[in-house]
């Protein structure tokens, strides 16, 4: 084989002339320009649309496109003019119905005048960079017609006048205006946005800002923000009938802007009507309103949420702060629900359930109860109400209710330890004094606060629990071991384990001999069974049954405390006695004894002894004598029986000392457990660390922290650095 390759075959091009007629164009052209004004004239239908296509390819295939491109837009640019004459000569109303009639002649031309130059489309536009041949239609009718001087400027007024008569609340023709924004969106979009939406979107600005003007000063918040949403809505429906849908968004700016942001501060603080009268007279359906209507403004909703904040802040302040609410601890509680409640509703319903007005609102609350320090104490007053035999929450369903909404103010508590404190005081004398309402009830809010502090929060708590069923077990073996006490008394001893329970040490009471017998023998039988343990009676804790036969011959079991049982007894074997010797005889505290003496020779209907002279102080030297004449119509009368009170000023500064005391071990212990994790570390670090630990339990006091810091530098378990006294270092 030879190196040289095969040659394919080749096409030679056709080389004999062809002769074409030199009038060619001019026969081919008049041929379609004759079928074109035959187009625009509504006579389309004897023309031969094959052979016009055939005409027209053959002029492409002979190299005349560019004249036939020439000729074809000379023509319809004629045909056009004298469409002008025709639009600009329609008058009033006739004027958008003419311009829709042309146009739709024009774009039914359009669409044959395509399709005969669909080769001319195919091959010599596409090489050429030309415009399309129905494009160029467009272009021309943009040109000629829309932008025309007489048309260009009396097209937009009309349209501009025919929105405006629309929102004055007259009807017009939608399917015109649609028509003939379509016309405009069909031109390009930069024709629809410069031609119509710019201005329309201007007139609108200037529409609005005068109405808000007008309206702002004669309406209520509440009514304009109707009349807002209601132009909306409006907008927002003209657009769909006929307008380019990205309108929407633009034209609900411009009402947003007018007739929302520009009054903002105004609508919301207005007088009488503005978002402080809505949240106080519960007008969920204007709240809704304007949190919807400023969703749409910058900051609309931030500066609702600031307003509302403040409003919180406020109302609470003055009910936290108001000195007549702080008389009735359980009351001021409830408001305090009621106030939490309202506010959930509101944010719920109308403000769907934001979570930055949640928020919000938790700050405000929190913000709030700490300004009264006794907000523990209230709280705690408050559950204790709740948790005692007799209240109206019968239905344990609506008591766990109420339960969880208290726990949500629980949460707002800095001082989480002082309540603590005061709970375990009421606690104990729900349970010592067998008020609890139920058992369920009380271990459920354990529950709770186990859940929300830790188990070292309730753990003292859980053990005074445990205590009672132990006292139970405890009672009923020294029952069963001695045979004997059939003439004694019967006693029933709660033996509380010291660490758990909130007792003070207090001085023994002198009991009554046949008291003091059977309790000699409990403390035998019970020292006698538990090795190593100590017994101290409590009582200023406990309660009596006492039966009672008076003077007049009735008879009555009087439920009273240890104390005034002892005083009672007294008068077994004296007629009258005064107050110094009772106090020698019994060795009850001065306070105490005065509460007791009062609450049984002063109370309505519960006079069961007499005292001379009668008055509510009681003197070294007032008489007390039984009172023969005591009547009542329960056979069971119980005296004396108060429920929890508020705390005087001397138990109150003694709690808030104590509290405090309990306090630093616990600084301490956070402090530590920092720095044998970071070893080394700045004062403001160790600060900010230890508050943070501390938080849920209770805001520790910068003063108190830096003192801890210097106890235990003294103590060696922490030192500065040398060089820098502001860097502390654990010791190991």
């Amino acid at each position: 084989m030879n190196g040289q390759k095969k040659r394919g075959p080749r096409i030679e091009p056709f080389r004999h002339r062809v002769e074409t007629d030199p009038k060619f164009f001019d026969k081919s052209w008049k041929k379609l320009h004759d079928a074109i004004r035959e187009i625009y004239n509504h006579n389309a239908s004897g023309l031969s649309f094959e052979e016009l296509y055939r005409t027209a390819y053959n002029m492409v295939l002979h190299k005349f496109g560019p004249k036939l491109y020439e000729k074809l837009t000379e023509n319809m640019k004629e045909h056009l003019e004298e469409m002008r004459t025709c639009v600009e000569a329609a008058q009033g109303g006739l004027f958008l119905e003419e311009l829709e009639r042309k146009w739709n002649d024009h774009n039914k031309a359009l669409t044959m005048i395509r399709d005969i130059l669909m080769y001319m489309d195919r091959t010599y536009i596409p090489t050429n960079k030309k415009t399309p041949v129905f494009d160029l239609g467009l272009e021309l009718w943009r040109d000629t017609i829309v932008r025309s001087p007489m048309i260009h400027g009396r097209l937009l007024d009309t349209l501009l006048e025919l929105i405006h008569r629309e929102r004055t609340g007259e009807v017009i023709n939608r399917c015109l205006m649609r028509t003939t924004t379509k016309m405009l969106m069909t031109l390009g979009s930069s024709v629809y946005q410069d031609d119509f939406e710019r201005p329309f979107l201007e007139v609108s600005a200037s529409f609005y800002s005068g109405e808000s003007q007008q309206f702002i000063d004669c309406y209520s918040c509440g009514d304009y923000l109707k009349l807002a949403e209601r132009r909306l809505s409006e907008e927002s429906e003209r657009v769909s009938q006929y307008m380019d849908v990205k309108t929407n968004e633009k034209i609900t700016a411009v009402v947003v802007k007018e007739m929302l942001s520009n009054h903002m501060q105004r609508l919301i603080l207005m007088e009488n009507s503005g978002l402080v009268n809505m949240l106080v007279e519960d007008r969920y359906e204007d709240l809704t309103r304007m949190y919807t209507l400023f969703n749409y403004v910058p900051d609309g909703l931030t500066t609702i949420r600031s307003v509302m904040m403040s409003h919180i802040k406020d109302t609470g302040k003055s009910l936290v702060t108001d000195p007549e609410r702080l008389k009735d601890p359980v009351d001021f509680v409830q408001r305090l629900l009621n106030e939490k409640d309202k506010f959930d509703n509101i944010i719920n319903v109308s403000f769907n359930s934001d979570k930055s007005f949640l928020n919000a609102l938790n700050s405000s609350f929190e913000h709030f109860i700490n300004l009264n320090n006794r907000s523990p104490e209230f709280i705690s007053l408050f559950v204790d109400d709740k948790l005692r035999k007799g209240v109206k929450e019968a239905n344990e369903d609506v008591l766990e209710t109420v339960l969880d909404k208290v726990m949500m103010l629980f949460r707002y508590l800095q001082e989480k330890d002082l309540f603590e404190k005061y709970y375990k005081q009421h606690l104990a004398k729900r349970l010592i004094s067998g008020k609890a309402a139920s058992d369920d009830s009380e271990r459920s809010m354990l529950v709770k606060l186990k859940t929300e502090c830790g188990y070292q929060f309730t753990s003292k708590l859980e053990g005074m629990f445990n205590d009672l069923k132990t006292s139970q077990d405890t009672t009923q073996g020294f029952y069963a071991s001695a045979s004997d006490l059939a003439d004694y008394p019967t006693i029933s001893v709660q033996i509380l384990t010291t660490g758990s329970w909130p007792t003070q040490p207090c001085n023994t009471c002198n009991l009554p001999p046949e008291i003091l017998a059977v309790s000699e023998r409990f403390r035998s039988y019970y020292l006698g069974t538990h090795n190593g343990r100590r017994l101290t009676w409590q009582t200023n804790m406990g309660n009596a049954d006492i039966k009672t036969t008076f003077g007049n011959g009735s008879k009555h079991e009087l439920n009273v405390s240890t104390y005034q049982m002892c005083i009672l007894m007294l008068f077994n074997s004296s007629d009258v006695l005064t107050y110094r010797e009772i106090e020698q005889a019994t060795a009850i505290p001065a306070v105490d004894l005065k509460r007791c003496l009062q609450s049984l020779a002063l109370m309505k209907g519960k006079q069961v002894l007499r005292k001379e002279p009668m008055s509510r102080d009681i003197a070294d030297d007032d008489s007390f004598s039984v009172n023969d004449k005591f009547t009542s119509k329960l056979f069971k009368v119980k005296i004396g029986t108060v429920s929890a009170q508020k705390e005087t000023d001397p138990e109150k500064l003694e709690t808030r000392q104590r509290v405090e005391e309990d306090r630093k071990p616990q600084i301490e212990a956070a402090i530590v457990r920092i720095m044998k994790s970071r070893r080394v570390l700045d004062h403001n670090s160790i600060m900010t660390e230890v508050t943070k630990q501390l938080q849920p339990r209770f805001l520790p006091n910068p003063v108190v922290i830096k003192k801890r810091i210097e106890s235990l530098i003294e103590r060696e378990f922490l030192e500065r650095d040398k060089t820098d006294r502001k860097m502390y270092r654990y010791l190991a």
